[in-house]
């Protein structure tokens, strides 16, 4: 069983700043692809950040240049530090693994930008 169990989410100002972690535990190596996607209500889910394994991360043009995202291979937890906050980045966070040809989810990390 590999598990995801994502932290950090809260309610914070427009240009604020929050750092979402992902703890990946279970009989899983460091050699898997992470991401971070997120779904507001009504809407379809998306992805805000990647981090394959080996390369480069890569994001949309809407969070580019304000969220990064880093992974702790010692600790096997995978970061999404989200910057100057907007509303519309307002929604539900979710973690993901690709390991060994599977997709394994995380149940979520509720962001809320608000004044």
């Amino acid at each position: 069983q590999i598990h995801l169990v994502e932290s950090g989410g809260g309610v914070v100002q427009p240009g604020g700043s929050l750092r979402l972690s992902c703890t990946v535990s279970g009989n899983i190596s460091s050699r898997y692809s992470s991401a971070w996607y997120r779904q507001a209500p009504d809407k379809q889910r998306e992805l805000v950040a990647a981090i394959p394994f080996v390369g480069n991360p890569n994001f949309p043009d809407d969070v580019k240049g304000r969220f990064t995202i880093s992974r702790d291979h010692a600790k096997n937890t995978v970061y999404l530090q989200m910057n100057s906050l907007k509303p519309e980045d307002t929604a539900l966070y979710y973690c993901h693994a690709f390991y060994m040809g599977l997709d394994y989810w995380g149940q979520g990390t509720q962001v809320t930008v608000s004044s």
